[in-house]
Protein backbone atom coordinates (compact mmCIF):
# COMPACT_ATOMS: atom_id res chain seq x y z
CA UNK A 1 0.00 0.00 0.00
CA UNK A 2 1.32 3.43 -0.94
CA UNK A 3 1.80 6.07 1.73
CA UNK A 4 0.91 9.76 1.82
CA UNK A 5 2.30 12.04 4.51
CA UNK A 6 0.03 14.92 5.50
CA UNK A 7 1.87 18.10 6.51
CA UNK A 8 0.51 20.78 8.86
CA UNK A 9 2.34 23.44 10.83
CA UNK A 10 -0.01 22.74 13.74
CA UNK A 11 -1.47 19.33 14.57
CA UNK A 12 -4.41 19.85 14.61
CA UNK A 13 -6.73 22.82 15.30
CA UNK A 14 -10.23 21.71 16.41
CA UNK A 15 -11.80 23.54 13.46
CA UNK A 16 -9.85 21.41 10.97
CA UNK A 17 -11.68 18.13 11.29
CA UNK A 18 -11.76 18.02 7.48
CA UNK A 19 -8.03 17.20 7.35
CA UNK A 20 -8.33 14.18 9.64
CA UNK A 21 -11.56 13.09 7.93
CA UNK A 22 -9.91 13.12 4.50
CA UNK A 23 -7.02 11.02 5.75
CA UNK A 24 -9.39 8.54 7.41
CA UNK A 25 -11.35 8.16 4.16
CA UNK A 26 -8.32 6.93 2.18
CA UNK A 27 -8.66 3.33 1.03
CA UNK A 28 -5.67 2.65 -1.22
CA UNK A 29 -3.20 4.85 0.65
CA UNK A 30 -1.99 4.78 4.22
CA UNK A 31 -1.95 8.25 5.81
CA UNK A 32 0.60 9.67 8.22
CA UNK A 33 0.85 13.12 9.80
CA UNK A 34 3.80 15.42 10.43
CA UNK A 35 3.68 18.80 12.14
CA UNK A 36 5.90 21.55 13.44
CA UNK A 37 4.03 21.78 16.74
CA UNK A 38 1.07 20.22 18.50
CA UNK A 39 -1.98 22.30 19.32
CA UNK A 40 -2.67 22.33 23.09
CA UNK A 41 -5.47 19.93 24.08
CA UNK A 42 -5.71 18.58 20.54
CA UNK A 43 -6.60 14.93 20.09
CA UNK A 44 -3.87 12.46 19.24
CA UNK A 45 -3.94 11.81 15.51
CA UNK A 46 -3.64 8.17 14.51
CA UNK A 47 -0.63 7.75 12.28
CA UNK A 48 1.36 10.71 13.60
CA UNK A 49 4.89 10.20 12.31
CA UNK A 50 6.72 13.14 13.88
CA UNK A 51 6.17 16.54 15.52
CA UNK A 52 9.15 18.90 15.59
CA UNK A 53 8.05 20.69 18.77
CA UNK A 54 6.08 17.90 20.41
CA UNK A 55 6.19 19.15 24.02
CA UNK A 56 6.17 22.94 23.67
CA UNK A 57 9.32 23.38 25.78
CA UNK A 58 12.21 25.73 25.03
CA UNK A 59 14.21 23.14 23.10
CA UNK A 60 11.23 22.41 20.87
CA UNK A 61 10.59 26.09 20.25
CA UNK A 62 14.26 26.63 19.45
CA UNK A 63 14.18 23.74 16.97
CA UNK A 64 11.08 25.19 15.33
CA UNK A 65 12.66 28.65 15.08
CA UNK A 66 15.83 27.22 13.56
CA UNK A 67 13.80 25.18 11.10
CA UNK A 68 11.89 28.30 10.07
CA UNK A 69 15.09 30.12 9.14
CA UNK A 70 17.26 27.33 7.75
CA UNK A 71 14.76 24.67 6.72
CA UNK A 72 16.92 22.15 8.56
CA UNK A 73 15.88 19.72 11.30
CA UNK A 74 17.90 16.52 10.71
CA UNK A 75 16.38 14.27 13.40
CA UNK A 76 12.84 15.31 12.50
CA UNK A 77 13.52 14.83 8.82
CA UNK A 78 15.04 11.39 9.42
CA UNK A 79 11.77 10.25 11.03
CA UNK A 80 9.83 11.40 7.99
CA UNK A 81 12.20 9.63 5.61
CA UNK A 82 12.12 6.44 7.71
CA UNK A 83 8.33 6.26 7.30
CA UNK A 84 8.98 5.96 3.53
CA UNK A 85 6.14 8.06 2.09
CA UNK A 86 5.40 8.03 -1.63
CA UNK A 87 3.86 11.50 -1.70
CA UNK A 88 3.53 14.59 0.50
CA UNK A 89 0.24 16.46 0.91
CA UNK A 90 0.31 19.83 2.67
CA UNK A 91 -2.89 21.55 3.73
CA UNK A 92 -2.50 25.35 3.26
CA UNK A 93 0.17 26.93 1.08
CA UNK A 94 1.74 28.60 4.11
CA UNK A 95 2.38 25.20 5.69
CA UNK A 96 3.71 23.84 2.41
CA UNK A 97 6.32 26.60 2.36
CA UNK A 98 7.38 25.74 5.90
CA UNK A 99 8.01 22.14 4.79
CA UNK A 100 9.41 22.98 1.35
CA UNK A 101 13.13 22.40 2.12
CA UNK A 102 12.25 19.00 3.62
CA UNK A 103 10.09 18.14 0.61
CA UNK A 104 12.98 18.97 -1.72
CA UNK A 105 15.43 16.82 0.19
CA UNK A 106 13.03 13.89 0.35
CA UNK A 107 12.62 14.18 -3.42
CA UNK A 108 8.89 13.42 -3.31
CA UNK A 109 5.92 14.89 -5.19
CA UNK A 110 4.21 17.61 -3.15
CA UNK A 111 0.46 18.25 -3.42
CA UNK A 112 -0.90 21.38 -1.71
CA UNK A 113 -4.53 22.06 -0.81
CA UNK A 114 -5.54 25.73 -0.76
CA UNK A 115 -8.35 26.60 1.64
CA UNK A 116 -8.82 30.37 1.49
CA UNK A 117 -6.66 32.65 3.60
CA UNK A 118 -3.44 31.10 2.29
CA UNK A 119 -4.31 32.10 -1.28
CA UNK A 120 -6.24 35.31 -0.64
CA UNK A 121 -4.37 37.10 2.15
CA UNK A 122 -2.46 40.24 1.16
CA UNK A 123 1.34 40.30 1.35
CA UNK A 124 1.12 42.91 4.11
CA UNK A 125 -1.06 40.59 6.18
CA UNK A 126 1.20 37.58 5.56
CA UNK A 127 4.18 39.68 6.68
CA UNK A 128 2.66 40.03 10.17
CA UNK A 129 3.10 36.33 11.03
CA UNK A 130 6.15 34.06 11.15
CA UNK A 131 4.51 31.47 8.90
CA UNK A 132 3.39 34.19 6.52
CA UNK A 133 6.91 35.56 6.22
CA UNK A 134 8.20 32.08 5.34
CA UNK A 135 5.47 31.90 2.69
CA UNK A 136 6.55 35.21 1.18
CA UNK A 137 10.19 34.07 1.05
CA UNK A 138 9.48 30.70 -0.55
CA UNK A 139 6.24 30.98 -2.48
CA UNK A 140 7.82 31.17 -5.94
CA UNK A 141 9.90 28.09 -5.11
CA UNK A 142 6.68 26.41 -4.00
CA UNK A 143 4.93 27.33 -7.23
CA UNK A 144 7.77 25.69 -9.15
CA UNK A 145 8.19 22.59 -6.96
CA UNK A 146 4.62 21.52 -6.13
CA UNK A 147 3.05 19.14 -8.63
CA UNK A 148 -0.53 20.27 -7.94
CA UNK A 149 -2.49 22.88 -6.01
CA UNK A 150 -5.92 21.59 -4.98
CA UNK A 151 -8.56 24.34 -4.82
CA UNK A 152 -11.62 23.48 -2.75
CA UNK A 153 -13.83 25.60 -5.04
CA UNK A 154 -13.82 27.31 -8.42
CA UNK A 155 -14.15 30.57 -6.50
CA UNK A 156 -10.85 29.86 -4.74
CA UNK A 157 -9.19 28.89 -8.02
CA UNK A 158 -9.97 32.38 -9.34
CA UNK A 159 -8.53 33.95 -6.18
CA UNK A 160 -5.36 31.85 -6.53
CA UNK A 161 -4.89 32.82 -10.19
CA UNK A 162 -5.23 36.50 -9.26
CA UNK A 163 -2.56 36.05 -6.57
CA UNK A 164 -0.05 34.51 -8.98
CA UNK A 165 -0.41 30.77 -8.42
CA UNK A 166 0.45 28.80 -11.59
CA UNK A 167 -2.89 28.27 -13.34
CA UNK A 168 -1.77 25.07 -15.05
CA UNK A 169 -1.20 23.41 -11.65
CA UNK A 170 -4.56 24.36 -10.11
CA UNK A 171 -7.13 21.57 -9.75
CA UNK A 172 -10.63 22.16 -8.37
CA UNK A 173 -11.57 19.35 -6.01
CA UNK A 174 -14.16 19.69 -3.27
CA UNK A 175 -13.15 17.64 -0.24
CA UNK A 176 -16.65 16.57 0.74
CA UNK A 177 -17.91 15.38 4.12
CA UNK A 178 -18.70 11.95 5.60
CA UNK A 179 -22.27 10.87 4.85
CA UNK A 180 -24.06 8.64 7.34
CA UNK A 181 -26.51 6.03 6.06
CA UNK A 182 -29.41 7.68 7.85
CA UNK A 183 -30.09 10.68 10.04
CA UNK A 184 -30.99 10.29 13.74
CA UNK A 185 -34.63 10.69 14.72
CA UNK A 186 -33.85 14.07 16.32
CA UNK A 187 -33.24 15.55 12.85
CA UNK A 188 -36.97 15.24 12.15
CA UNK A 189 -37.90 17.36 15.20
CA UNK A 190 -36.49 20.76 14.38
CA UNK A 191 -37.07 23.77 16.61
CA UNK A 192 -39.02 26.72 15.24
CA UNK A 193 -37.15 29.97 14.67
CA UNK A 194 -33.67 28.71 15.60
CA UNK A 195 -30.90 30.31 13.51
CA UNK A 196 -27.45 28.75 13.97
CA UNK A 197 -24.01 30.20 13.22
CA UNK A 198 -20.88 28.03 13.46
CA UNK A 199 -17.40 29.40 12.87
CA UNK A 200 -14.38 31.33 14.09
CA UNK A 201 -15.24 34.83 15.17
CA UNK A 202 -13.06 36.64 12.66
CA UNK A 203 -13.93 39.25 10.03
CA UNK A 204 -14.32 36.92 7.05
CA UNK A 205 -16.99 34.83 8.81
CA UNK A 206 -19.32 37.84 8.72
CA UNK A 207 -20.94 37.35 12.12
CA UNK A 208 -21.36 41.12 12.60
CA UNK A 209 -23.49 41.22 9.46
CA UNK A 210 -25.55 38.31 10.74
CA UNK A 211 -26.23 40.13 14.02
CA UNK A 212 -27.37 43.18 12.05
CA UNK A 213 -29.62 40.97 9.91
CA UNK A 214 -31.04 39.25 13.00
CA UNK A 215 -32.05 42.64 14.41
CA UNK A 216 -34.34 42.99 11.39
CA UNK A 217 -35.51 39.38 11.69
CA UNK A 218 -36.47 39.74 15.38
CA UNK A 219 -38.71 42.71 14.57
CA UNK A 220 -40.64 40.67 12.00
CA UNK A 221 -40.59 37.15 13.48
CA UNK A 222 -41.28 37.00 17.20
CA UNK A 223 -39.91 33.49 17.78
CA UNK A 224 -36.53 34.02 16.14
CA UNK A 225 -33.39 33.32 18.14
CA UNK A 226 -29.70 33.00 17.27
CA UNK A 227 -27.03 30.64 18.61
CA UNK A 228 -23.40 31.52 17.86
CA UNK A 229 -21.04 28.55 18.18
CA UNK A 230 -17.38 29.47 17.92
CA UNK A 231 -14.71 31.67 19.40
CA UNK A 232 -12.14 34.14 18.18
CA UNK A 233 -10.68 37.63 18.52
CA UNK A 234 -13.94 39.43 17.68
CA UNK A 235 -16.04 37.67 20.31
CA UNK A 236 -16.07 40.56 22.79
CA UNK A 237 -17.15 43.11 20.18
CA UNK A 238 -19.79 40.77 18.78
CA UNK A 239 -21.22 40.00 22.23
CA UNK A 240 -21.47 43.74 22.88
CA UNK A 241 -23.25 44.24 19.55
CA UNK A 242 -25.70 41.46 20.40
CA UNK A 243 -26.40 42.83 23.90
CA UNK A 244 -27.23 46.23 22.45
CA UNK A 245 -29.34 45.08 19.49
CA UNK A 246 -30.80 41.60 20.03
CA UNK A 247 -33.22 40.04 22.50
CA UNK A 248 -32.49 36.34 21.96
CA UNK A 249 -28.88 35.58 21.14
CA UNK A 250 -26.60 33.04 22.83
CA UNK A 251 -22.83 32.80 22.43
CA UNK A 252 -22.02 29.16 23.13
CA UNK A 253 -18.27 29.34 22.48
CA UNK A 254 -16.28 26.68 20.67
CA UNK A 255 -17.78 23.22 21.10
CA UNK A 256 -16.59 19.74 20.07
CA UNK A 257 -17.59 18.61 16.61
CA UNK A 258 -20.05 16.04 17.99
CA UNK A 259 -21.89 18.77 19.93
CA UNK A 260 -22.10 20.97 16.84
CA UNK A 261 -23.58 18.09 14.84
CA UNK A 262 -26.28 17.53 17.48
CA UNK A 263 -27.28 21.20 17.39
CA UNK A 264 -27.39 21.04 13.58
CA UNK A 265 -29.94 18.23 13.89
CA UNK A 266 -32.44 20.44 15.73
CA UNK A 267 -31.81 23.99 14.43
CA UNK A 268 -34.05 25.55 11.77
CA UNK A 269 -31.37 27.00 9.51
CA UNK A 270 -27.61 27.56 9.36
CA UNK A 271 -26.46 31.10 8.50
CA UNK A 272 -23.12 31.42 6.69
CA UNK A 273 -22.58 35.16 6.07
CA UNK A 274 -18.95 34.89 4.93
CA UNK A 275 -17.32 37.92 3.26
CA UNK A 276 -13.90 38.92 1.94
CA UNK A 277 -11.96 40.54 4.80
CA UNK A 278 -10.13 43.84 4.40
CA UNK A 279 -6.77 42.02 4.48
CA UNK A 280 -7.81 39.69 1.65
CA UNK A 281 -8.72 36.73 3.84
CA UNK A 282 -11.50 34.72 2.22
CA UNK A 283 -13.31 31.41 2.24
CA UNK A 284 -12.69 28.58 -0.17
CA UNK A 285 -15.83 26.53 0.44
CA UNK A 286 -16.88 26.54 4.10
CA UNK A 287 -16.96 22.94 5.30
CA UNK A 288 -19.71 23.85 7.76
CA UNK A 289 -22.08 24.29 4.80
CA UNK A 290 -21.53 20.71 3.68
CA UNK A 291 -21.79 19.40 7.25
CA UNK A 292 -25.12 21.17 7.75
CA UNK A 293 -26.51 19.92 4.44
CA UNK A 294 -25.49 16.36 5.34
CA UNK A 295 -27.53 16.76 8.54
CA UNK A 296 -30.56 17.85 6.50
CA UNK A 297 -30.20 21.46 7.68
CA UNK A 298 -30.87 24.12 5.02
CA UNK A 299 -28.36 26.94 4.68
CA UNK A 300 -28.66 30.67 4.08
CA UNK A 301 -25.38 32.14 2.83
CA UNK A 302 -23.88 35.11 1.07
CA UNK A 303 -23.22 34.56 -2.62
CA UNK A 304 -19.60 34.74 -3.81
CA UNK A 305 -17.91 32.91 -0.92
CA UNK A 306 -17.85 29.50 -2.60
CA UNK A 307 -21.23 28.66 -1.03
CA UNK A 308 -22.92 28.98 -4.42
CA UNK A 309 -20.94 25.94 -5.64
CA UNK A 310 -22.55 23.68 -3.02
CA UNK A 311 -26.00 25.23 -2.96
CA UNK A 312 -28.81 25.71 -5.47
CA UNK A 313 -30.64 28.90 -4.60
CA UNK A 314 -34.24 28.24 -3.64
CA UNK A 315 -33.84 24.47 -3.89
CA UNK A 316 -31.58 23.35 -1.02
CA UNK A 317 -30.93 26.75 0.56
CA UNK A 318 -31.01 30.48 -0.06
CA UNK A 319 -28.25 32.76 -1.34
CA UNK A 320 -28.20 36.47 -0.48
CA UNK A 321 -26.22 39.15 -2.26
CA UNK A 322 -22.73 39.34 -0.75
CA UNK A 323 -22.55 41.67 2.23
CA UNK A 324 -26.20 42.76 2.03
CA UNK A 325 -27.65 42.58 5.55
CA UNK A 326 -31.22 43.28 4.41
CA UNK A 327 -31.03 40.52 1.78
CA UNK A 328 -29.67 38.14 4.43
CA UNK A 329 -32.56 39.02 6.76
CA UNK A 330 -35.10 38.42 3.97
CA UNK A 331 -33.60 35.01 3.18
CA UNK A 332 -33.71 34.00 6.85
CA UNK A 333 -37.32 35.13 7.13
CA UNK A 334 -38.29 33.03 4.11
CA UNK A 335 -36.94 29.99 5.92
CA UNK A 336 -38.47 30.78 9.31
CA UNK A 337 -41.93 31.53 7.92
CA UNK A 338 -42.37 28.37 5.84
CA UNK A 339 -41.59 25.22 7.89
CA UNK A 340 -42.90 22.85 5.21
CA UNK A 341 -40.68 24.27 2.50
CA UNK A 342 -37.77 24.47 4.91
CA UNK A 343 -38.12 20.75 5.66
CA UNK A 344 -38.20 20.01 1.92
CA UNK A 345 -35.09 22.13 1.36
CA UNK A 346 -33.28 20.23 4.10
CA UNK A 347 -34.10 16.94 2.40
CA UNK A 348 -32.83 18.30 -0.92
CA UNK A 349 -29.66 19.52 0.79
CA UNK A 350 -28.89 16.08 2.13
CA UNK A 351 -29.55 14.43 -1.24
CA UNK A 352 -27.19 16.89 -2.91
CA UNK A 353 -24.36 16.04 -0.51
CA UNK A 354 -24.99 12.31 -0.92
CA UNK A 355 -24.72 12.60 -4.71
CA UNK A 356 -22.06 15.25 -5.21
CA UNK A 357 -20.09 15.96 -2.01
CA UNK A 358 -19.69 12.55 -0.38
CA UNK A 359 -16.25 12.35 1.21
CA UNK A 360 -15.82 8.67 0.30
CA UNK A 361 -16.41 9.34 -3.41
CA UNK A 362 -14.35 12.52 -3.43
CA UNK A 363 -11.45 10.75 -1.73
CA UNK A 364 -11.45 8.04 -4.39
CA UNK A 365 -10.91 10.82 -6.92
CA UNK A 366 -8.16 12.27 -4.78
CA UNK A 367 -6.37 8.91 -4.64
CA UNK A 368 -6.52 8.73 -8.45
CA UNK A 369 -4.87 12.15 -8.52
CA UNK A 370 -2.20 10.91 -6.12
CA UNK A 371 -1.52 8.01 -8.51
CA UNK A 372 -1.13 10.39 -11.44
CA UNK A 373 1.17 12.76 -9.56
CA UNK A 374 3.43 9.94 -8.36
CA UNK A 375 3.64 8.69 -11.92
CA UNK A 376 4.40 12.20 -13.14
CA UNK A 377 7.16 12.82 -10.61
CA UNK A 378 8.64 16.24 -9.87
CA UNK A 379 8.91 18.64 -12.81
CA UNK A 380 12.36 19.90 -13.76
CA UNK A 381 15.56 19.18 -11.91
CA UNK A 382 15.38 18.74 -8.17
CA UNK A 383 17.18 20.92 -5.69
CA UNK A 384 18.00 19.68 -2.24
CA UNK A 385 19.50 21.68 0.60
CA UNK A 386 22.15 20.27 2.86
CA UNK A 387 22.11 20.61 6.63
CA UNK A 388 24.15 23.82 6.51
CA UNK A 389 21.63 25.42 4.16
CA UNK A 390 23.72 25.51 0.98
CA UNK A 391 22.06 24.51 -2.27
CA UNK A 392 23.00 21.21 -3.84
CA UNK A 393 21.66 20.32 -7.27
CA UNK A 394 21.00 16.85 -8.60
CA UNK A 395 19.40 15.33 -11.65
Amino acid sequence: MRRVLYLRAELLPPSETFVAAQAAALRRYRAGFAGLKRVPCSAELPGTVAVLDACGNWTGRAARLAHGWTGSAPAFEAKLAAWRPDLLHAHFATDACAFLPVARRLGLPLVVTLHGYDAGLSDAAHARTALGRIFLRRREELWAHAVAFVCVSEHLRRVAVARGFPEEKLWVHRTGVPVEDRLPASAGRRERGHVLFVGRLVEKKGCAKLLAAMERVEKRHAGARLTVMGDGPLRGALEAQARDRLRRCTFAGAEPHAVVRRVMETATVLAVPSVRAANGDCEGLPTVILEAMERGLPVVAFDGSGAEEAMEDGVNGWLAEAGDEEALAEALLRVLRDPARTRQMGEEARRHVERHLNLAVQTERLEAEYDARIQQGIPGRMERIDQQGSAVFGA
